[in-house]
């Protein structure tokens, strides 16, 4: 079993494609092809389902998908610490974010992380928090920032920023009120609610909260659910309802008085943000690393 056998099978898997797979290790179809058919030979068994060109594992593709991983994981690891020990740190780093901390938090944790690493290059990957999640259980992704725990055995989880979720709404008459004032809970009853979509750590959250002081969020009026925070903003903005986000997502709005942000007496809507890892498996080397950095940066802040 060889290094390059391993990559094109993860290859094909990730990309769901054998010619995708040949352009990334840039080799020819033929020779993934070739790679497969001399790793499966060599296994005696069948590891990639191929009917209807639709790619997926077999049982034993399971199997081996998951230690293939953690192989190029570890090679990865000792070419980065050689690396490190020359003085070269560089490679991608793949991370799986949701919204709020992919759109307001991750910009300046990969700004800092690359002034101390210019090697490194970032592919963000959009995902909610429970999607996030899910992709690590399958072994899809090797590390995510997420907004909200989802207590899945194997998932570690590190805390390393704090937000609160506000009630953002329109800056007009009908909310009179100075910024930060304590509304009260029956005041939600009378509005137009635009709320996240499922899955989203905001919405679990909220929904947590709501169902600690005996609110059901199928009792609120809910006019639209919305996966984009900026699209949600606008809305709020245009008078079309209020909305539950995040109060780092809204500070820019507030300051040019487009949006007015309140809090809601007996909810409690504070929130962490979470670097989240199977414990199980290899992190790649820069996942290691952008762990060691997020971990120094939660205990600056405490």
């Amino acid at each position: 079993m060889e290094m390059y056998q391993l990559e094109s099978f993860v290859y094909i898997i990730e990309l769901k494609s054998f010619s995708k797979a040949a352009k990334k290790m840039f080799v020819t179809q033929p020779t993934i092809s070739n790679n497969m058919m001399n790793l499966e030979k060599e296994l005696g068994t069948i590891l990639i389902n191929r009917k209807n060109r639709h790619i997926s594992l077999t049982e034993s593709g399971e199997i081996l998908y998951t230690y293939a991983k953690d192989i190029l994981n570890t090679r990865d690891q000792a070419v980065y610490e050689i690396g490190q020990y020359e003085g070269k740190v560089e490679g991608v780093l793949t991370i799986a974010a949701s919204s709020i901390p992919e759109q307001y938090i991750l910009p300046n944790i990969m700004k800092d992380f690359q002034s101390l690493y210019p090697g490194i290059i970032f592919s963000v990957k959009h995902r909610d928090s429970k999607q996030v999640v899910r992709e690590l259980l399958n072994n899809e992704i090797g590390c995510g920032i997420v907004g909200a725990k989802y207590e899945e055995e194997g998932l570690e989880y590190i805390e390393f920023c704090q937000d609160r979720l506000v009630l953002a709404t329109p800056n007009n008459n009908a909310f009179p009120w100075p910024n930060e004032e304590d509304l009260e809970l029956n005041f939600l009853r009378q509005q137009a609610i635009i709320m996240r979509e499922e899955g989203s750590g905001t919405r679990r959250i909220l929904e947590s909260a709501l169902k600690d002081v005996g609110v059901l969020a199928k009792e609120l009026r809910v006019v639209s659910t919305i996966e984009s925070n900026e699209t949600i903003k606008q809305m709020v903005a245009l008078g079309m309802g209020v909305s539950f986000i995040s109060e780092i997502a809204i500070q820019n709005e507030v300051q040019l008085k487009k949006i007015k942000s309140y809090n809601i007496k007996n909810l409690h809507l504070n929130r962490e943000f979470f670097f989240v890892y199977h414990k199980n498996r290899t992190l790649s080397p820069m996942a290691k690393e952008l762990k060691r950095h997020l971990q120094a940066l939660c205990c600056s802040v405490n």
